[in-house]
């Protein structure tokens, strides 16, 4: 995972991202990305799929 983190307590999923940070274009270069899970993650019961980018 890039520049984030996922966490749950109790019934609240909670994630935390710098959107101060990049990671960079996009592969079609349209975008600048800003986080990624890389994929689904599991945590705790449930699976997360993330990408938060910048036009």
């Amino acid at each position: 995972m890039k520049n984030v983190e996922i966490s749950h307590e109790r019934s609240k999923l909670i994630i935390t991202v710098d959107l101060n940070r990049e990671f960079g274009r996009s592969a079609s270069g349209k975008t600048t990305i800003v986080t990624s899970t890389e994929g689904n993650q599991k945590v705790g019961d449930v699976y997360v799929g993330l990408n938060v980018y910048k036009k």
